[in-house]
């Protein structure tokens, strides 16, 4: 049963509207119904190629007219499997525009003379003056019927499947008619019907087989508990997961034929800092570990801010002159060859698309599978590339161009705002802001204030310790006092050099000062305890001795490891962070889309089952972005995938190497050829 459908233009005005449920009626006209949110979170950010949008257990789908400004959507309960959704669309577009296309042509070309002389406001003026409810008098009634066709036709199909006999439904596959008496809805016939005690029959031998399957000796295996034993349970941390291993001896090694003395055992040893290492800038070299050429600047208030990253072409040109140059410079009879996937191909394609016509799938299917190649050799993922070239694509059929330059300034244009869109964060990325905001608000004098904690999570090996001490760098230059959590309790080696890094901070010159000693410290607990339990005594440590900021590291993890994403989660929910960093490389291609799409689906359903408030992924840390040049593609792929900013990206191995993104910058980037 369906909750809503409506019909509407793109500029926000509704033709029609049916509410089917009371919730649904009642929530229509709300900022949190399910087609507002569409519109805001799918449409706006040009996701228009998703199979679905799914919001508050509401499903929603939606096609376009696009030479007539149409929108049509359907939302449904998503616990219902309603298989005629799509077909109820596709009618929906071809009855609708076929009964009333010449008052639609009329209606949108009056919006463009309003919008053209006048102001939005004139123009909303100009909508209200139309009576929709005369023009679409007996549309109620074809709806009606075509809706009620449907689900027969669904309900005929499901009882087919479960092998009950039913009514046949005749067949009419006749196109739809003028004349709404005659309108009907295409239906399946001559249905197989199953044999009912041949579903018995089989029925019965699947269960003699995994009666069979079950009954086998030795299927667990030696040392493996029973099912139900309680021994198969998930650990619930990384704790967990160790004390249920078996340790191993580690045999002692020996050099040479004779076993070491004791004096060879103490020059082996540097556990232990000697008097010499203890003084600051004894032997270490303080420039190795700041680039002067990639410190930030200080802005009118004395902020610190790091600088942007900025990727330049060869002769310095603008985005959209990169775009116009190789669009421009392609021969309107060049026809694609071998280098299919470079915009210069993309050129060529559209050059042969000149004339006065209206753009159609086929019109632009070579050209969007060459745009589709482009952006994967940018190391866009493949399935994020097939949905941004779909975008594009419903944006543009049914455009009318009129020569090569029309088709030019679509193309551009459509491109340009399709990765714009998708790449503009729609929360703040100002997060010293945020922390400035929450350390300054008001608190009862009761109440004692917490720190700005932030996590940091990730696959193995991606450089979440390194570029956690580069934001410390970037925390303490603002004046934060930073408190470090040694929550990696597994990997050998994570604790000594999160060690390191405080040791080098704490003597790196902040505002003229000659060191920052006593504004970075770490909190560690050794290894192989609770990562959640020392999360959450850093931040009762840092609340008690005024810090304003806790950084928590946490062990890389591989998103298909179910126990350790329940750790993970777990350490969220106990300690409700203000941030959780998704801290990814560069150079991952398709792997980032499995990999966020993962971690913050795990993320949401574990914290939330563990009583806390459901949390995902706030924003993202790109890392190892000084290795890809112009292929900057999993920017796009990431925050597609999580609608997410990025915060920053890690483009070196000092601890000023951290840099701001800016949309303009990755678009250029992404469409050089």
């Amino acid at each position: 049963m369906l909750d809503h459908c409506s019909i509407s233009h793109k500029g926000g005005i509704v033709l029609w509207s049916r509410s089917f449920t009371p919730a649904a009626s009642h929530s229509t006209n709300s900022a949190a119904s399910p087609v507002n949110s569409l519109i805001r979170e799918a449409l706006i950010e040009g996701r228009t190629a998703e199979d679905k949008y799914e919001k508050d257990g509401y499903a929603v789908k939606w096609s376009f007219v696009n030479d007539l400004e149409l929108i049509f959507v359907v939302a449904y309960q998503r616990i219902l499997q309603l298989t005629y959704v799509d077909e109820l669309l596709a009618a929906l577009k071809t009855l609708f525009v076929k009964l009333f296309e010449p008052f639609l042509a009329t209606f949108v070309a009056s919006l463009h003379a309003a919008n053209g002389a006048k102001s939005l406001a004139s123009a909303g003026a100009a909508a209200a003056s139309w009576n929709f409810a005369q023009a679409f008098d007996n549309w109620d009634n074809v709806f009606d019927k075509l809706l009620r066709g449907l689900e027969d036709k669904a309900a005929l199909s499901r009882r087919n499947r479960l092998g009950q006999p039913a009514a046949r439904v005749v067949e009419n596959s006749s196109p739809p008619s003028d004349d709404l008496s005659t309108i009907t809805v295409p239906s399946e016939s001559n249905a197989q019907v199953i044999d009912g005690e041949q579903i018995a029959r089989n029925v019965h031998a699947l269960k003699n087989r995994l009666r069979g399957r079950g009954g086998k000796p030795g299927r667990c295996g030696p040392g493996r508990p029973e099912p139900g034993s309680g021994g198969d349970s998930l650990p619930g941390s990384d704790t967990d997961t160790q004390s249920k291993r078996k340790v191993k001896a580690k045999v002692q090694r020996k050099w040479g034929n004779e076993a070491p003395t004791e004096s060879d055992m103490a020059s082996l040893d540097y556990s232990h800092e000697t008097a010499d290492s203890a003084k600051p800038g004894a032997s270490l070299d303080l420039s190795a570990l700041v680039d002067k050429s990639s410190l930030g600047v200080r802005n009118e208030e004395g902020l610190y801010e790091v600088k942007d990253w900025e990727f330049s072409t060869a002769s310095g040109k603008s985005t959209e002159d990169v775009i116009a140059e190789v669009l421009k410079n392609a021969p309107q009879s060049a026809k694609p060859t071998s280098t299919s996937g470079s915009l210069g191909a993309l050129g060529s394609i559209f050059a042969r698309l000149t004339g006065s016509k209206v753009l159609s799938e086929e019109d632009l299917k070579p050209v969007l599978e060459s745009m589709k190649q482009h952006l994967m050799k940018k190391n866009v993922a493949k399935e994020i590339s097939e949905k941004v070239c779909e975008g594009v694509g419903e944006s543009l059929v049914g455009k009318k161009v009129g020569g090569f330059q029309t088709t030019n300034a679509a193309v551009r244009l459509a491109l340009s705002n399709a990765i714009t869109r998708i790449l503009t964060p729609k929360t703040s990325t100002d997060l010293l802001l945020s922390i400035r905001t929450k350390l300054s608000s008001p608190l009862p004098s009761t109440q004692q204030r917490l720190p700005y904690s932030i996590v940091f999570v990730g696959v193995n090996g991606v450089g979440k310790s390194t570029n956690l001490s580069k934001v410390c760098f970037w925390l303490i230059q603002n004046g934060l006092r930073v408190l470090i959590a040694a929550c990696d309790t597994f990997r050998s080696g994570a604790v000594e050099q999160l060690r390191v890094h405080v040791r080098n901070l704490s003597m790196l010159a902040v505002n003229g000062a000659d060191d920052s000693k006593g504004r970075v410290e770490l909190y560690e607990r050794g290894y192989g305890k609770d990562a959640a339990g020392i999360a959450k005594e850093a931040i009762s440590y840092a609340k008690d001795n005024d810090f304003d900021v806790v950084l928590i590291d946490t062990a890389g993890r591989m998103q298909d490891n179910e126990p350790l994403m329940r750790a993970l989660a777990k350490l969220v929910a106990t300690n409700s962070p203000d941030k959780i960093i998704f801290v990814g490389e560069a150079l991952v291609g398709n792997e980032a889309v499995d990999q966020l799409t993962k971690f913050d689906r795990a993320l949401r359903d574990f914290s939330a089952s563990s009583g806390g408030k459901e949390r995902g992924i706030d924003g993202m840390l790109v890392t190892k972005w000084d290795t890809v040049d112009d292929k900057v593609g999993a920017a796009l792929s990431m925050t597609y995938v999580t609608g997410q900013p990025i915060i920053f990206v890690g483009c070196g191995q000092t601890y000023t190497d951290l840099r701001q993104l800016r949309v303009s910058n990755v678009v250029q980037a992404i469409l050089s050829d």
